[in-house]
């Protein structure tokens, strides 16, 4: 988390040192932000929100002028899925389940709907508003884990598809992941030097392993426990009927995670106002 953090800051300063010192202040935000996050995988193939967990994060947004503005991002949450909640009897024997921290940076733009010049309203009596796409890259930071036996195991040391030994050409993923978060949203100005803003956000991510589970078939488990050992055995085939054969995963598709929250940012400055770029 200190490593994200840190480089949370040091692009903060890099937008500062290409903006206009008069007015970089004036223009700028920092925010809080505070939603749900949930994942869709293997494990949840099909359903918005299930098994959801709060998540929250930082926020610096410059306004560039007033149809677009560079936001960067962190945000710390959680996900995970577990088949025994599953309608679909073949995921319920399948009997796997795992959760995982995420904690993600980002940095990206936001395209306004209308103009949006924050620090000026339209009328006294009118509250500034718009709608907007946001379009970022990011890296996170994922560690599945999964209950067994009233412990919280960590997956990926174990190699349960054979990550790590001859039994599984791909090697062992990272937990470090890159992201690319699309989303949509509204944003108010609340008086002269407050935004609110609402936005649901899909993250594309380019792994399969955000659930350890990326092969559609399970390792011979006598080859598994050979060379990764029994515990990795266990967990890779936790199936109801003890079944070798059956389904595991989907290796066409890669894990997706999604965020949606309010987020309240403060202006910086009261400097030069901030006016359209034409």
């Amino acid at each position: 988390m200190k490593n994200f953090l840190a480089l949370f800051l040091s692009l903060f300063f890099i937008a500062s040192s290409f903006a206009q010192p008069s007015n970089f202040l004036s223009r700028s935000e920092l925010g809080l932000t505070l939603g749900q996050m949930y994942y869709i995988g293997d494990l949840n193939p099909f359903s918005p929100f299930k098994n959801s967990q709060w998540a929250g994060g930082l926020m610096y947004r410059y306004n560039i002028h007033s149809r677009m503005a560079m936001r960067i991002s962190y945000l710390q949450g959680r996900v995970e899925a577990n088949d025994n909640q599953s309608n679909n009897a073949l995921l319920v024997n399948r009997n796997l389940n795992f959760n995982s921290d995420i904690k993600e940076l980002s940095a990206g733009v936001e395209f306004y709907y209308a103009p949006f010049v924050f620090g000026q309203k339209r009328s006294r009596k009118a509250i500034q508003g718009t709608a907007y796409l946001l379009a970022q890259l990011g890296m996170f930071y994922m560690n599945p884990k999964t209950e067994y036996q009233g412990d919280n195991i960590e997956l990926r040391p174990l190699g349960t598809e054979g990550q790590g030994s001859s039994l599984n050409k791909k090697g062992t993923y990272s937990n470090y992941q890159l992201c690319v978060p699309l989303g949509v949203g509204a944003k108010i100005q609340w008086g002269k030097n407050v935004t609110v803003n609402l936005d649901l956000t899909i993250r594309k991510t380019f792994t399969d392993y955000l659930d350890d589970v990326g092969s559609s078939t399970y390792v011979n488990p006598a080859l598994l426990e050979e060379s990764n050992g029994s515990l990795a055995a266990v967990l890779s085939n936790r199936t109801l009927d003890g079944s070798i054969q059956g389904y595991r995963g989907n290796p066409s598709t890669k894990d997706w995670y999604v965020y949606a929250g309010m987020m309240v940012g403060i202006r910086l400055g009261k400097g030069p106002r901030c006016t359209p770029m034409r």
